[in-house]
């Protein structure tokens, strides 16, 4: 059993096999626990993730029904799993700082309007010096790409092509915002 594929291995555990399910555990728990370390920061909560995730697999066995491998499984199992500890975390700091009822829910719109607008910020500082720029005399300034240029004297697809990067960079981490927090 110890040469049987993924897939193979899962549908024993579908059945009871209990050593299938030794076998898959030892194949997939350290690169799980890794991959939670890296994310979570912390070995104790991802060692707490991984038994999770390898409980919740035992007890729906029976329930699951893999439509690609095993291994994408366990993976999506785990990605799902540290987004809702981010999401979490997010609700118990906002929590902390008054902006969230018991319910989760923030009490004002003020509150998602300033955790919006940190995150934009925070984005927009990480861009790189000359992007970050180009993007504030675009977006700040009301300047045309034309004038952006002419100041800068760079080429006007330099510009196109910095504010570009900016919007999907803004783009990316609004959308993992979105994700984790709300």
């Amino acid at each position: 059993m110890l040469n049987a594929t993924d897939n193979e291995l899962f549908n024993h555990v579908s059945n009871d096999d209990q050593a299938a399910f030794r076998i898959l555990y030892d194949r997939y728990w350290r690169k799980l626990l890794v991959h939670a370390v890296v994310k979570l920061e912390s070995e104790v909560e991802a060692e707490e993730l991984v038994q999770e995730i390898f409980l919740q697999l035992w007890k729906r066995r029976k329930q699951i029904q893999l439509k690609n491998s095993f291994h994408t499984y366990i993976a999506s199992m785990l990605k799902y799993e540290i987004l809702a500890r981010f999401k979490k975390r997010r609700q118990q700091q906002l929590l902390q700082q008054g902006m969230v009822n018991d319910a989760g829910n923030t009490d004002t719109n003020d509150a998602a309007y300033e955790l919006l607008r940190r995150e934009i910020e925070i984005t927009i500082q990480s861009l790189p010096e000359k992007c970050r720029l180009v993007f504030r005399l675009s977006r700040d300034e009301g300047l045309s790409e034309k004038q952006i240029a002419e100041q800068l004297n760079i080429a006007p697809k330099t510009v196109e092509a910095h504010i570009s990067k900016a919007l999907k960079k803004l783009r990316a981490s609004l959308q993992t915002l979105l994700c984790l927090y709300f």
